[in-house]
């Protein structure tokens, strides 16, 4: 499917000229930083140096008082504590980061990680009902319980108080917990709003150490799993996140934490050639980024949940034995291997249904129901089919006579909003605009499809049923500089709302051009009004292109800039995302 070019042009020319000067940086980069929202010099300089000093008082956030001096009356009487957490990497990160920083009060404490299949997401009856059984007195609930009124009100009963650290949207009413805390609630006034759960959690136990005059460095010690949770949610890597987020990464590179180390050794990540050495004299080949935390720590600790039970990965991120932590890092390694098999399968199923029923090409919205498929990893297919339909898509499966269903968006539409518009046929829901969960009865199945295509198709733009790549700047070869380089590298760490820069260049021919690998194609590039500069590139998966670039046309490139070591050689290279051939001019916003 043709992407549209989207060139970022919504600039401030003064800001841009202020921040040039001030920093002695190219306008290109300066303009990379007003597009994200940077227009002063002291915003530049706290963007580019991540300072643990600037986070936000804990105690700002709402019900955070209540939260401490609750824990702080079960830390006295010896309560019995329950540390709950959904099944994904926020959550169960989440439950370790708490769990063991409150190991340090002797509080008889259990953790708690809900069965996927058979409870489900949230707050389960059976969870309160355990906690009841075992005489627990406090639950702390992590990632989720912001919709539980019900299991909340079942918990009271029973005379076991719950505080909620949660960061999805709240209902207009909020469950009668003790302590609630959640930026996201409306009476909340904490500064930043897209924290992760377990970035929540962290607020909480850093509260409860300013409390308990507890030295800083013993709560830092922790973001390695807040950073962990900030990648695989996809939140926001801005304000409060990013400086948890930068030292996070910091933390995993020099001292990592032995169940990391285990997971990351399943990865195979080899493009360094001088390693990095954390603790213990682990050997990283490589600076861990957040694309590796996204694409090898979190699956891994997200297949627990998925295919076995998310305590293994909780007790893989707090375990110190070696045997335990080979034998939990083996076994999630091997849950990873059983997913990726298991959402190639059902991907291709759902494909089949899909291109073989002709009313799909009519509709706006995609929503696939097969009672057999894993509700695992119905999320994962869910995401593929956006990929290769590029419409809001919803994956469904039949879960213990309840239909449960995972939904994926599109560039610039609502999912949530829409899903809102079919809640008199839901028995639960929750998510964001991008990305929600969903249940409903076998009998509605038929209903909440029509309704929510007809939800989607009444409100969707055009602009939103293609797929888009957005522009940061535009460059001229010999601008790729070294120096240019070394300014990009420290705009990491990159995440939402501060992707990796993306660059065009108009205009480009090559010099040499090879088919590589399976497709792929290795170039060197220069432009026809600067010849006399040429930069190496690499284009996967564009073998089709090699006929006209080969005869000389001149073409347009979009790409990231990257530093590429081959053989003790390091070197400036473009990653190419896509290639145009036409003229014609380009979208903007």
């Amino acid at each position: 499917m043709d992407r549209h070019w989207i060139v970022n042009s919504d600039i401030d020319p003064a800001a841009v000229e202020r921040i040039s000067e001030d920093l002695q940086i190219s306008k290109s980069l300066a303009r990379l930083l007003v597009h994200r929202h940077i227009r002063t010099t002291e915003e530049a300089k706290d963007f580019f140096r991540p300072n643990l000093e600037k986070l936000h008082d804990p105690f700002l956030m709402k019900d955070m008082d209540k939260a401490v001096q609750r824990i702080m009356q079960a830390c006295e009487k010896k309560e019995k504590v329950l540390i709950f957490g959904d099944y994904d990497v926020d959550g169960t990160s989440a439950v370790a980061l708490t769990y063991s920083f409150l190991k340090r009060f002797g509080l008889p404490m259990e953790y708690y990680v809900p069965d996927r299949y058979n409870e489900g997401y949230g707050i389960s009856t059976q969870a309160v009902e355990y906690a009841h059984e075992q005489h627990f007195t406090l639950m702390i609930v992590l990632d989720c319980g912001i919709k539980c009124h019900e299991e909340i009100a079942l918990a009271n009963s029973y005379g076991i108080d719950t505080i909620v650290c949660d960061h999805h949207l709240a209902d207009e009413t909020l469950p009668d917990a003790y302590a609630v805390l959640d930026p996201k609630r409306k009476d909340c006034a904490y500064p930043f709003k897209e924290l992760s759960g377990c970035g929540v959690g962290f607020k909480l136990i850093q509260a409860i150490a300013k409390h308990a005059d507890i030295p800083e460095k013993e709560v830092f010690a922790f973001l390695d799993l807040v950073v962990i949770s900030i990648a695989s949610d996809i939140v926001p890597i801005t304000g409060e996140n990013r400086i948890l987020a930068y030292w996070g990464l910091q933390l995993i590179n020099k001292r990592p934490r032995a169940g990391i180390t285990s997971i990351l050794s399943y990865s195979h990540i080899v493009r360094n050639p001088n390693p990095t050495r954390g603790k213990q004299g682990t050997v990283f080949n490589q600076l861990i980024k957040i694309n590796d935390l996204v694409f090898n720590v979190g699956p891994r600790i997200n297949a627990a949940g998925r295919m076995d039970t998310g305590r293994n990965s909780v007790h893989l991120l707090i375990s110190e034995k070696a045997e335990k932590i080979t034998e939990l890092g083996e076994r999630i390694n091997e849950h990873n291997r059983e997913r990726k098999e298991l959402d190639y399968k059902i991907t291709q199923e759902a494909i089949h249904i899909i291109d073989n029923d002709a009313a799909y090409e009519k509709r706006r919205s995609i929503a696939v129901y097969h009672p057999d498929w894993s509700k695992g990893v119905i999320g994962i297919v869910a995401s593929r089919l956006v990929e290769r339909y590029y419409k809001p898509t919803i994956v469904m499966s039949l879960s213990n006579e309840v239909i449960t269903g995972s939904a994926r968006s599109v560039r610039g539409f609502d999912l949530y909003a829409a899903l809102c518009q079919c809640s008199h046929l839901l028995e639960h829901f929750g998510g964001h605009t991008y990305a929600a969960g969903l249940s409903l009865k076998p009998e509605n199945l038929q209903a909440f499809i029509d309704t929510f295509e007809q939800a989607v198709s009444s409100s969707i733009q055009e602009t939103s049923l293609f797929p888009t790549i957005d522009i940061d700047e535009e460059l001229s070869l010999d601008e790729i500089t070294n120096s240019f380089y070394e300014v990009l590298n420290a705009f990491e760490p990159f995440g939402p709302e501060n992707m990796s820069p993306v660059f065009i260049t108009r205009n480009v021919v090559a010099d040499t051009c090879h088919i590589v690998g399976k497709n792929h194609l290795k170039m060197t590039l220069y432009q026809r009004e600067t010849r006399s500069y040429s930069i190496p590139a690499i284009a996967f998966d564009m073998g089709r292109h090699y006929s006209l670039i080969a005869q000389g046309r001149p073409f347009h490139i979009c790409y990231h800039i990257e530093r590429n070591e081959w053989r003790g050689r390091t070197n400036l290279q473009l990653t190419i995302k896509d290639i145009k051939f036409d003229f014609a001019p380009f979208d903007k916003i």
